[in-house]
Parts: C-alpha cells; structure tokens; sequence
C-alpha cells in the first residue's frame, strides 16, 4: 500500500475532522513539539520521531487520523541536556513532567504536558500526578544488553502493581490523593533511579548491545542507529521534523508492513475524559 492508495480525506472525516475534540488535542501536541523542537535546535539537540508519531509522517504526513499520542526519541546524553533546559525554556502554558519535577511521577521517560487541558488516561496512572494537561512523551536511549533492561523492568514493575492494586472504585474517583500508597511508589522509584540503575549503566558501558528504552521503561525493542543517524527530515503536519535517516527501515523493524492500515473498527484511544482551554 503507498500514500497514494490510502483515502486520506475519508480517514480524517470520520476519526478527526477540523474541530472535534481529538483535532484538538493533536494541535495542542503539535504545538508542544513545535516548541521542544525550537528548544532542541537552540541547544543543539538531537531527537526524532518515533513510533505512531513516525507512521503518521511516512504515512499521513501528520498524525495517524485516530492518534492521540506524539512520541519523540533521544539518546541518553541528549535527553540529560534536555531535561536540564526544559524547565527554564518552556513557555508557562507548557511544563516538563519527569521524576525530578513532580514526586509522584515514576516513569523513566518524560512527558511535556500542556497546561490548558485535562486529561485522563484510561489506566489511570495519572491519578496522583501533579500535571494533567495533553503531552507529548519523550524517550531516552542507549545501549544496554537485553537482560540488563529486563531486569530494570522488573525492578519498576513493583510501581505498576502497586498502582494497579489502589485503582479507585468509581465512587472514590477524584478523590483518591495515593497517601496510604505512594509512599512506596516514590520508594521504589527513588532506588531505582538514584542506586539500582547507575549501577546498571556502569556496566550497560561494556555492551556491544544495540541501543534500547531508557532502564525502567517497559518496551525494549531495539533501534539501529545505522538506520537512524545522521538524521533527515519529514512532513508532519505541514512542518519538517527530524526522523531517522531510514524511516523505512527503522519501522519496519518495529512494525513490519506500516504502510498498511490496522481493522481501524478495533481502535481504542489512550484518553479516557478530556477537556481542552483556550
């Protein structure tokens, strides 16, 4: 299947014509990375678009019609200068979300949040976090060997059960502040981060491994950098962004054949209840 093949028009009729509220939201995550990539340009980081975000440009040229998420990827020394200059670049409608920035928060990879906007994701990890708003997630990268990032998987995966077990009842929702849990959310993650992982990249410096997900993330798919950099550019959304130098083969690493369209009658949205400000 090519662009050519694929009735663009129909799709965005009928999952995010102009003025729905999923248009909405991708404008307002357009405008995040429109910002991050000002930032990244100023500071003279690198970072490219991955994921659904990355078939949405080899695809659609923007946003997958039914996305409602933009992810963007980084190696790990870029990602560390990143999360250094966000906090004082970003404009104040927009905030960094990260482990450092909001005590409650316990994944290992940020998120850029909009501060105009509620949102409510359909796993609820968000319930005790200090920002809301529609974001856009930003990945760090290096190379680490398959055990080694498993294992930090796991280290993590007692947060997510912990998370999992305190869901609360829809009579409780909104009212749950996390004071009879997170404090072993915010132990667990503390160690991992400050002792546990150090220790895991110290020797994630011997590898011969690819690079993979930041420790802690629960994907571990690989990335080859020689299908990554040096970096070109893509439409996204009427702008050029950086993606891998083989966007071709990078996703089909990932993905297999993505030029073809999913049974889009079975698409379920990460979002579970949004609401957007002007």
């Amino acid at each position: 299947m090519t662009t050519d093949s694929i009735d663009q028009e129909a799709l965005r009729q009928r999952f995010n014509p102009d003025g729905s509220l999923l248009r909405r939201q991708q404008i307002r995550m357009l405008d995040i990375l429109l910002e991050v990539d000002r930032i990244c340009k100023k500071h003279n980081i690198q970072y490219w678009l991955s994921s659904g975000t990355l078939i949405g440009a080899a695809r659609h040229k923007g946003f997958i019609p039914w996305d409602d998420d933009l992810d963007i990827e980084m190696l790990w020394p870029d990602y560390q200068r990143l999360m250094r200059v966000l906090p004082d670049e970003l404009p104040e409608t927009m905030a960094l979300q990260s482990t450092e920035t909001d005590p409650n928060y316990f994944f290992f990879y940020a998120k850029v949040r909009d501060r105009r906007s509620h949102l409510e994701e359909s796993n609820r990890y968000d319930r005790v976090w200090r920002e809301q708003g529609i974001y856009i997630d930003i990945f760090p990268f290096y190379r680490q060997p398959l055990w080694i990032h498993m294992l930090s998987e796991k280290a993590q995966g007692h947060v997510y059960s912990i998370m999992n077990r305190n869901l609360p009842s829809p009579e409780e929702e909104g009212k749950d502040d996390g004071k009879g849990y997170m404090w072993k959310v915010r132990l667990i993650t503390r160690f991992n981060e400050k002792i546990l992982f150090p220790i895991l990249r110290f020797f994630c410096k011997f590898s011969h491994a690819r690079e993979t997900y930041g420790l802690g993330i629960p994907y571990h798919d690989p990335r080859y950098m020689e299908d990554t950099l040096p970096l070109t550019e893509m439409e996204f959304e009427g702008h050029l962004f950086p993606v891998p130098s083989n966007t071709h083969a990078a996703l089909t690493l990932k993905y297999g054949d993505y030029m073809k369209l999913p049974d889009i009658d079975k698409i379920n949205l990460h979002v579970g209840k949004l609401e957007i400000w002007d």
